[in-house]
């Protein structure tokens, strides 16, 4: 027993507390000034809450040993003779001896109703677990504060190599810091693979389980009693025969990205998202993809010979801690090879404008960065040769390009500003536009050329100013020529000047800057980003709420691409159809036929959307978001169906029965909210809700026979449940052999070798197996999608890895018939669809 408690107690440095906490140096009396003793105070109510979970853990552990003894016993003296109570069977993620030396507390402490596993909760400086009432994490601290708590004491957890206090990403205001599952910030840079050296799983023969260990934390996880004695750890997993291709992406980056619209001579829209650049074939209904890129594209830029493009990325980390740089890929648009490789290791951060030059073959390419002083730089690509840079400006940057007629001349614009530079015997020399009498806007937004060599600007102002060839000054004003900023100008090759903004205008005018007629897009649509010409008479707009529009100058246009406009992290199949549904933080939920790639429909929720989930039948959908709230839609009509509020906390997993009989929902207040469902999915009735986790619920899968339920929650929990009365189950006797309608867990024995090396836990957003039971699929943190063959119980399985994503990948999903993978990105807000091959 003393043994047992000491190592329950070495989970924390004990004598440290006491001594901090007896020093009264924080006090009224203290010499110290007033932030230190304020940060002083926050440790140490810091340090005595993380002391209280300990308890609570022990506590809650005590609760469950009692009930698995209770129900063993009843099982024995129904079956006869037990083994030594003393080898009594450990639960998913508890050691016997933290049980046992936990045991005397009970006389001690308060019952509470919620019980977990006996884990320890990790301090909240280095998780963004929540205490077991779902709040508490300390994520307004700010850096400045825990320099100084990190200055005032040593105290250290004895299993933990960060000070108390420390803040890791997503501690650190971070908008994703309170999301059902972390992941990264909108790109793979999120940099936090753990240091530490993970422990090796454990197999115990005897028993019939495999205790894994993540962050240090034990998960035990019991394995079918058919396989234990064939089960050995030390075989290696086998890759999966098959493999995916990139079938289809559906989305396009307008909402925050100029100039990345064209077409080509192949008849092929070209245009990115995600780290994907995608070129469409309208006529044909046909996508190809540059996949070359390792994070998010920002810029574009085509060669005066329509085959060759450029494009920009902005820099990254990658899974294992490594920088990437931010850097110009040149590549062929019909083999899709890659040329050259620009400016690794010169750029910083990323990439805003490229342009190549128009008057020398193409030869030269201007590019702008993202760094402080955003460096206007021109290359000689082919030779990968620096020719010149620059310090353009401390203001934002919104548009480079060269003249038509002399490649040594460069225009830039941005916020108040314009310059004009010319290459003069390796230097770049600037001159600012002159605005005169004109009044000088705030932002000067968009530049293109005249036939005569004019360049023509739109700005904040609604105005459009022709600079005369070769000077700076004003040779002409068109005001108000729109209401409100003018994101866009475009000359046609007929010589018309188009311009488009905010005010969903596309305006068109003569060679005398006379207008000759005016279009207005749907509001739904959103306000005119870019603008480019297309076939014939027809134009391409891309808009700020990420369509591409075709259309003409005096006619209607209509969406040839679409997507989400925020976060993505809801994603559900059709059970019998080739239809995928996904929702996310821009409230639309969208219903996606992934034959024809085209929208069925789209509804505006009053919520943020965080999940899905089809009924068997396929007849309804039910939709979670983030403030408690679920409603139900009908699949064919998209009308509603019925709404109902469990909580007021995000909705993480909305899971129908197999028999469609039981809708089962994890929420982030820790319940699961168990819901009887009658006519079809029409009709909705309380059964009650499961309590026993001690953090947020982020995956459920149900029995075969619709009469088990499982979870996962945040703190690395796995509990089992019979949902029609809302019971936990305790014996690993029942749970061990029953077989799973659904894989989406990513705790359990036939998947725990998902994980990486050193994973912290967080760093699989999404798993699904498919419906073959032969592949299994995950989303990381790092915009990687992996397939695996299934079951994946060897650990550190060899899997296939495909990028396309360039943020955190928040769910992935197999198509009914195993044809197709879908996958969600989170802040890159595209959905691809993977062909299985």
């Amino acid at each position: 027993m003393e043994d047992g408690f000491s190592s329950y107690s070495s989970l924390y440095d004990t004598s440290s507390l006491l001594q901090f906490c007896n020093d009264d140096s924080a006090s009224a009396t203290s010499s110290m000034e007033v932030t230190d003793r304020i940060a002083s105070l926050e440790q140490r109510v810091q340090m005595q809450d993380d002391e209280i979970q300990l308890l609570k853990s022990a506590l809650a552990d005590v609760v469950r040993r009692l009930n698995l003894s209770e129900e063993q016993q009843a099982m024995g003296s129904r079956r006869g003779p037990t083994k030594d109570p003393t080898k009594m069977r450990k639960s998913p993620s508890a050691d016997s001896s933290f049980g046992q030396s936990a045991r005397p507390m009970i006389a001690t402490l308060p019952v509470r109703p919620t019980v977990n596993n006996g884990t320890v909760l990790p301090k909240k400086g280095s998780s963004t677990l929540p205490s077991p009432a779902g709040s508490g994490s300390r994520k307004d601290a700010s850096p400045a504060t825990n320099k100084r708590i990190l200055s005032l004491s040593t105290v250290r957890r004895a299993n933990s190599n960060e000070h108390v206090g420390t803040l890791t990403r997503k501690d650190s205001g971070d908008s994703k810091g309170n999301r059902t599952r972390a992941g990264s910030t909108g790109s793979n840079s999120s940099g936090k693979r753990s240091d530490s050296k993970q422990r090796d799983p454990v197999f115990n023969a005897e028993e019939g389980y495999v205790k894994m260990f993540l962050k240090g934390r034990p998960v035990t996880m019991f394995m079918p009693k058919d396989q234990v004695e064939s089960y050995s750890l030390e075989a290696r997993g086998e890759l999966p025969s098959n493999k995916l291709k990139l079938d289809w992406v559906y989305g396009y980056r307008g909402r925050d990205c100029r100039s990345n619209l064209y077409l080509l001579p192949t008849g092929e829209t070209v245009y990115f998202i995600a780290s994907v650049v995608v070129l469409f074939n309208v006529d044909e209904q046909l996508q190809r993809h540059y996949t070359g890129h390792t994070d998010d594209i920002k810029c574009l830029a085509v060669h005066p010979d329509k085959i060759t493009i450029a494009t920009g990325q902005v820099a990254g980390t990658s899974s294992d801690g490594k920088q990437l740089a931010p850097h110009v890929r040149v590549w062929d648009s019909v083999s899709l090879n890659t040329l050259q490789v620009l400016g690794t290791g010169f750029f910083d951060r990323a990439l805003v404008c490229l342009a190549f030059s128009k008057s020398n073959g193409g030869n030269t390419l201007c590019v702008v960065d993202d760094s402080n002083d955003h460096v206007l730089s021109v290359w000689d690509w082919q030779r990968e040769e620096r020719l010149a840079e620059a310090k353009c400006s401390n203001e934002s940057v919104f548009a480079a390009d060269f003249h038509p007629t002399d490649s040594n001349v460069v225009v830039t614009c941005g916020k108040s500003h314009l310059y004009f530079w010319t290459l003069e015997k390796g230097l770049l020399v600037k001159k600012q536009g002159l605005f005169e009498k004109q009044e000088k806007p705030k932002f000067v937004l968009c530049v293109t050329f005249a036939e005569n060599g004019d360049a023509i600007t739109g700005d904040s102002s609604g105005n459009i100013l022709v600079w005369g060839k070769g000077t700076n000054r004003i040779s002409r004003v068109i005001q108000g020529a729109h209401e409100g900023s003018i994101f866009a100008v475009c000359m046609l090759r007929n010589g018309t000047l188009v311009s488009g903004g905010k005010d969903r205008r596309l305006v068109s005018w003569d060679g005398s800057y006379q207008q000759i007629q005016t279009v207005e897009v749907l509001e739904s649509f959103g306000p005119i980003r870019t603008i480019a010409e297309g076939r014939g008479e027809t134009v391409l707009i891309g808009t700020t709420k990420n369509f591409v529009l075709q259309g003409s100058l005096d006619g209607d246009f209509i969406p040839i691409t679409q997507g989400h406009t925020d976060e993505l992290w809801g994603l559900a199949v059709h059970p019998w159809k080739p239809q995928f549904l996904s929702c996310g933080y821009d409230r639309q939920v969208c219903l996606w036929d992934s034959s024809t790639h085209q929208l069925i429909w789209t509804k505006t929720l009053e919520d943020t959307a965080q999940s899905a989930g089809f009924h068997p039948s396929g007849a309804v959908v039910a939709v979670g978001t983030q403030t408690g709230r679920w409603l139900v839609l009908d699949t064919d009509s998209k009308d509603l169906v019925t709404v109902h509020t469990d909580g007021n906390e995000q909705l993480s997993v909305m899971r129908y029965g197999p028999d469609g009989n039981f809708l089962a929902i994890g929420s982030h207040d820790n319940y699961i909210y168990i819901y009887a469902v009658a006519e079809n999915g029409r009709k909705y009735s309380r059964v009650g809700k499961c309590s026993g986790h001690s953090s947020f619920i982020t995956h459920l899968d149900w029995s075969v026979d619709s009469q088990y339920l499982v979870s996962n929650s945040g703190d690395y929990e796995i509990l089992y449940w019979i949902p029609s009365v809302c019971k936990q189950v305790v014996s690993a006797e029942t749970t061990r052999d029953i077989e799973w309608f659904t894989q989406t867990c990513t705790l359990g024995f036939q998947v725990f070798g998902l994980w990486p090396d050193g994973s912290d836990g967080t760093d699989i957003n999404a798993a699904c197996r498919s419906n073959s039971k032969t592949l299994l699929v995950t989303g990381d943190d790092f915009g990687k999608v992996h397939l695996f063959s299934y079951p994946c119980s060897q650990f550190r399985a060899p899997s296939h890895i495909y990028r396309g994503h360039s943020s955190h990948v928040t769910n992935v999903s197999f198509l009914y018939d195993d044809s197709y993978l879908v996958s969600t990105g989170g802040k890159d807000m595209s959905v691809l669809q993977w062909r299985i091959v």
